[in-house]
């Protein structure tokens, strides 16, 4: 197809697609194909990633263990700036993509790669933010997304491809999921099958992370979260490491049947997508966040988060991780979170989370003193009430006049 491109990284995950898509690139391309998997704590086993390229003919083989870093550089920064999507949707595939993406980037420079290749479709959003993410940080590479180029678009033809060019599908025993998932340490998706029609309820033996929340434990667990300038860094006393809290909030809010949603979305591409999602561990995570900062971040500075929280969510939803306006709003929201310190106490129950205790030691805005319904001797003067009142309804009132 192009005679310019000699050598392509593609983002490969073994499966039926990537699989073909290396093929397809070594046939219509004419070129070598060097393969990338991460392990972003997707909980897949991926010793047969390897030997599936191989066999293929690849001669350069990438797997790179990135959970700690997709934790601490990724995940993080964006809990730290409490963002949900569209009021529901914790962002776990759109956090993954700027870090495959500049890794994509990192192989083609190490290996002298004129392109790089991924397996989104043409419908989604992930073609988006994996090509925003490589322009920003190569500006000339060249991206190859075959399902914009050919046409094997159903799995019918990609199977009949796969079987014509001898490439080993091998399906799992009990037949494998009839949804679309994609999963990291952050969360599982689904998609596809009967969750394409909205009236339709996702069957109880879709979820693969959480119990059903009416078949938890009937007794609640309570866990205390210890963070330091925002992050979570001790689990019941226990210092962790980003990943290690992430995947231990994801085995404690799965055991009680947290996180799960059920939502239509609207894509950046413009249609309307359903989507089933288990983030336990995340849902965790921003619940008790919201908590510490509730006592440690000054009002108005917790009310410009929140004001700057939606567009920020809307960055990573849409692709511009590393676009000069997230970083700038990231530098502002990590400078809130250097009083951000103590420890939160949650009470994990039956598909909630309820926070029950939090405390800071050093950075506690919160003055009991002051609060207090009973006597405060002398800290708060009710009457100076009266004028704070008065002056913010003048306008109020100057107002009235026009009826």
């Amino acid at each position: 197809m192009s005679g310019d491109v000699a050598k392509v990284v593609l983002a490969y995950s073994g499966g039926l697609d990537t699989s073909v898509i290396l093929k397809w690139l070594q046939d219509e391309y004419d070129c070598e194909v060097v393969t990338f998997t991460a392990d972003i704590g997707q909980g897949e086993e991926l010793s047969e990633v390897e030997p599936k390229a191989r066999a293929l003919g690849v001669r350069e083989v990438y797997i790179d263990d990135l959970r700690e870093e997709f934790v601490s550089d990724f995940v993080y920064p964006m809990f730290r700036a409490n963002a949900i999507y569209e009021g529901e949707y914790l962002l776990g595939t759109s956090i993954a993509r700027p870090l495959i993406s500049k890794r994509l980037v990192e192989i083609a420079r190490e290996t002298g790669a004129d392109a790089i290749a991924h397996g989104a479709t043409g419908k989604g959003n992930d073609q988006v933010r994996f090509e925003l993410s490589a322009y920003a940080l190569a500006p000339d590479i060249k991206v190859i997304a075959p399902w914009r180029e050919w046409d094997l678009n159903s799995r019918e033809r990609l199977l009949a491809y796969a079987e014509a060019n001898g490439i080993d599908i091998r399906k799992k025993a009990d037949g494998g999921s009839p949804y679309s998932t994609d999963a990291n340490a952050l969360h599982i998706s689904y998609e596809g099958g009967v969750l394409e029609d909205p009236w339709t309820p996702a069957e109880d033996v879709m979820w693969e992370w959480s119990v059903k929340p009416e078949e938890a434990p009937d007794t609640p667990q309570e866990v205390d979260l210890t963070f330091t300038a925002g992050d979570i860094t001790a689990v019941d006393g226990q210092a962790m490491s980003p990943y290690g809290v992430l995947a231990k909030l994801n085995e404690l809010g799965g055991a009680h049947g947290i996180g799960r949603i059920d939502i239509v979305e609207n894509r950046y591409v413009g249609m309307k997508s359903r989507g089933c999602y288990e983030t336990p561990g995340g849902t965790i995570m921003l619940r008790a966040h919201r908590a510490i900062e509730s006592i440690t971040l000054d009002r108005e500075a917790a009310h410009l988060k929140d004001e700057l929280m939606p567009r920020y969510a809307k960055l990573i939803y849409n692709g511009y991780w590393f676009s000069p306006e997230r970083r700038m709003m990231q530098a502002a929201i990590d400078e809130s979170q250097h009083h951000v310190n103590g420890t939160v106490r949650v009470k994990l129950y039956k598909g909630s989370v309820s926070i029950v205790g939090r405390s800071s030691e050093k950075d506690s805005l919160f003055d009991a003193a002051i609060a207090t319904f009973e006597d405060d001797r002398g800290a708060y003067d009710q009457k100076d009430a009266e004028g704070f009142i008065r002056l913010n309804a003048l306008r109020l009132r100057l107002g009235h006049r026009q009826g």
